[in-house]
């Protein structure tokens, strides 16, 4: 009987940039547990942002039954992808496998995250410092990637992460950067508004060593930079060279 061929293509350049701007352009996504009371698995849906290292964080209540489940079990798997018009399955959708770190109020992480948190999900300041909620940070461990009919890869959770010694500089001068881009780069925002339905208002909600994210309402847009930033004046040299954005 002979071998059925792998179903996976060889993971290259260019699957590993859909998927990393399939996670970091989510707003939100389907995450399933592990219920510890059956072992069955548990979906629900959550608010998504990322860290600086691109490592999606999730905000949830103490009391929802997958804050429960993950406080027995780590381990957690996300959906992440829209699908457009036509058949939902000819859209990309990335499956990230991860593991859950709590970051509670107190911990060396928790006001970063609250920061890029809320400048993605402004609304969650009505509840965000609530006693009953935390953060989870979730390092991905592996990744499934399918990007259309007869496209699926296998990625590794490296694949997802920002390897730059620029994290924690571009963390600290976020909103100095930011301000920067928007009083010398405001022709690049404006090429990205025209991929984007018309809105009278939009603002940069996020930036890493590996791109930023501008957002109007519910619509949000991910542009990765061709060449991962090595410290914060690197960023301003990459905005004109952009290769790639997924509205």
């Amino acid at each position: 009987m002979k071998d059925q061929p792998s179903p996976l293509r060889e993971t290259d350049d260019e699957a590993r940039r859909l998927a990393r701007v399939l996670l970091r352009s989510a707003r939100y996504a389907a995450i399933a547990v592990l219920d510890p009371d059956t072992g069955f698995p548990f979906a629900s849906r959550v608010l998504l942002a990322t860290d600086i290292d691109g490592a999606p964080v999730i905000l949830v209540s103490k009391l929802s039954a997958h804050t429960k489940a993950l406080a027995r079990d780590p381990r957690a798997s996300l959906l992440t992808g829209e699908p457009g018009k036509g058949d939902p399955l000819a859209h990309g959708r990335l499956t990230t496998q991860c593991t859950a770190e709590p970051i509670e109020h107190g911990h060396r992480l928790h006001e970063r995250i609250r920061t890029r948190f809320l400048d993605r999900h402004p609304k969650a300041n009505l509840y965000i410092d609530f006693p009953d909620f935390l953060f989870f940070r979730l390092k991905p461990e592996q990744a499934s990637l399918n990007a259309g009919f007869g496209r699926a890869y296998r990625l590794d959770g490296g694949d997802l992460i920002i390897q730059s010694p620029a994290n924690e500089e571009v963390a600290a001068k976020a909103a100095e950067i930011v301000r920067d881009l928007v009083e010398r780069h405001s022709d690049v925002a404006h090429a990205m508004r025209l991929k984007a339905p018309k809105s009278a208002s939009w603002r940069i909600c996020g930036i890493d060593p590996a791109g930023f994210e501008i957002i109007s309402s519910d619509f949000l847009v991910r542009c990765e930079f061709e060449t991962l930033a090595v410290d914060s004046d690197h960023i301003c040299s990459n905005i004109s060279k952009i290769a790639y954005s997924i509205p």
